[in-house]
């Protein structure tokens, strides 16, 4: 699966929006992950999972971050993310359905952000983008 080149715009565009709330989605994409599905807390257990934790804050600045890094390198989200594939892999061992239902959690945390600029086609290109990321980080998996 790849970006088309107007899905790419999209993307590129929203993300300069984003990246202004970077800290706050990123904290309320978690907040919304844990309390929809509070099995992925298990991942966290020295973590304090309160609403507006420094712990989510901190967390959440990160996951935005890579999200980050892999719109910087939308031609190479592989090489963008191989590490922290391999972190959660290898070294977390973190359930790579996860991925999958934190990418979920952003997509509507996004949308919630930025109704007006969350059309049907950067929902559609927001969602596949993150079905990217979330294949690329369970890379190390197979």
């Amino acid at each position: 699966m790849s970006l088309t080149k107007a899905e790419r715009t999209v993307i590129l565009s929203m993300w300069d929006k984003i990246s202004t709330q970077a800290d706050a989605i990123g904290t309320q994409a978690l907040e919304r992950l844990f309390a929809s599905y509070p099995q992925t807390k298990t991942y966290f257990p020295h973590f304090d999972l309160h609403p507006g934790s420094a712990h989510l804050r901190m967390h959440g600045a990160k996951v935005v971050a890579a999200l980050g890094e892999a719109v910087k390198s939308i031609d190479n989200i592989g090489g963008a993310l191989a590490k922290l594939s391999e972190l959660h892999a290898y070294i977390l061992r973190v359930d790579p359905v996860n991925f999958k239902l934190l990418s979920h959690c952003l997509l509507v945390t996004v949308a919630s952000h930025f109704p007006a600029d969350f059309t049907a086609d950067a929902h559609t290109a927001w969602d596949k983008f993150l079905s990217i990321v979330s294949a690329v980080l369970t890379e190390k998996y197979r």
